[in-house]
């Protein structure tokens, strides 16, 4: 089984497809990952991608789906995986369709993590991280004014400007403008499933595991 987990920053689908991948034995791919394997080990795909970012420039969109489909071709994706991260745009996820119809594979679902703008915004300003060890907290939900591990001796947490309020709403901008045309996409193909992220992380996990086993 092959799904799409998809939903705005904050929405918390890194640890809901590792939840997901747990209990059904599939392979989490971040495209976040992806991306750090091929600049590491310096592949030929990474080191194209490098010279764009080196002059800060994106990262094509030939060459990001490259990567994408070399991830896939692995052996190891047989047993089904949970794609995470990507797509973001209809253009890759037109590309998606080819990749996979290639690899002679399909995706049986896209599972759509909603989350409203102000509960991402609230989620997101809210996060505090130690300079020392990167630990998240939360000025809320996991308060601390300094970082409490013994190795970081004290360090005090600050908040990453991507993470303000005002950048938190630019990128939500964003977000909506490159994945609505793509949530329309899989609505028309009769792929996606809409849950609500609101809940705890356990709610959530649950109507995620009823999804996904509704598929199948």
């Amino acid at each position: 089984m092959n799904i799409i987990l998809f939903g705005p920053p904050g929405s918390g689908k890194g640890t809901q497809a590792e939840q997901l991948c747990k209990k059904l034995n599939l392979l989490h791919i971040a495209t976040g990952d992806i991306f750090r394997e091929n600049l590491n080990q310096k592949t030929d795909l990474g080191n194209l991608a490098k010279t764009y970012m080196d002059r800060g420039e994106l990262v094509p969109g030939d060459v990001t789906n490259a990567m994408v489909r070399d991830r896939l071709d692995r052996p190891d994706t047989a047993g089904g995986f949970v794609l995470d991260g990507f797509p973001r745009t209809l253009p890759q996820a037109e590309a998606l369709t080819v990749i996979m119809k290639d690899l002679e594979r399909q995706i049986y679902g896209v599972l759509y993590i909603n989350v409203s703008d102000e509960e991402v915004v609230n989620r997101l300003s809210g996060r505090i991280i130690c300079r020392e060890c990167q630990t998240p907290f939360h000025k809320i939900y996991n308060p601390f004014e300094s970082c409490p591990f013994e190795k970081c001796n004290g360090e005090h947490l600050y908040q990453r400007d991507d993470d303000k309020p005002e950048t938190v709403r630019a990128r939500l901008e964003t977000y909506h403008t490159q994945t609505a045309p793509v949530l329309d996409y899989y609505q028309q193909a009769n792929l996606m499933i809409e849950i609500s992220g609101a809940g705890t992380v356990k709610d959530v996990s649950q109507q995620a595991l009823q999804a996904v086993k509704s598929l199948a």
